[in-house]
């Protein structure tokens, strides 16, 4: 998921991946409200170029869900996480000004959530705006957020490299939002069309 920013009266960014983050301007100079979100990480069916993989997701989706927000909102993302992986979110480009712990890198700014356990993210956006994105930061769990789709199981890929010493193998596919472009076999309807 991401992070994105609106400039009145137009949007002024893009959808960078699959996960956004909007950062809207403030009206005021009053203080931001608290936002509230959960996100509960759980397995879920997608298909994409005709096959079809349980992978994790959030909310059950793939791409997950947007977060919008202001400047000067406190954000409280409840992570559930549901799964046999250990996990945490990382805010790609939030500055966590005062809130170093909500970063998300596992084993550097946080412990990983564990398997039936939760954690909230507290943080204030502050002296920011634009298009950011959210995404998974343990292992390769995060690989969907490079913009890339493989039909294997992206650990078991990273697993097979580690043992041998080469590269991990090279995605199916890569993605916008989570969806394949036109020129790959069997993605024509995960192709998102201009409203014109």
């Amino acid at each position: 998921m991401g992070i994105s920013t609106l400039s009145p009266p137009t949007f002024a960014g893009v959808f960078i991946l699959s996960m956004i983050l909007y950062l809207l301007p403030s009206p005021t100079l009053a203080e931001g409200i608290t936002r509230h979100y959960k996100f509960d990480i759980k397995l879920q069916n997608v298909t994409r170029l005709c096959h079809t993989k349980s992978m994790i997701t959030v909310n059950g989706k793939f791409p997950g869900p947007r977060i919008i927000t202001r400047e000067g909102d406190r954000l409280l993302i409840k992570v559930v996480n549901h799964v046999q992986n250990n996990i945490t979110i990382h805010w790609h480009g939030i500055r966590q000004l005062q809130s170093g712990w909500a970063d998300g890198p596992a084993y550097i700014t946080q412990c990983p959530i564990q398997t039936g356990q939760s954690y909230v993210y507290n943080f204030t956006i502050v002296g920011q705006r634009g298009t950011l994105f959210w995404h998974a930061h343990i292992s390769w769990l995060r690989s969907t957020v490079y913009g890339e789709w493989f039909n294997g199981d992206p650990e078991a890929i990273i697993s097979q490299a580690s043992q041998t010493g080469g590269g991990p193998n090279v995605s199916d596919a890569y993605t916008i939002n989570g969806l394949p472009g036109p020129l790959y076999n069997c993605s024509a309807k995960d192709t998102l069309q201009a409203e014109g």
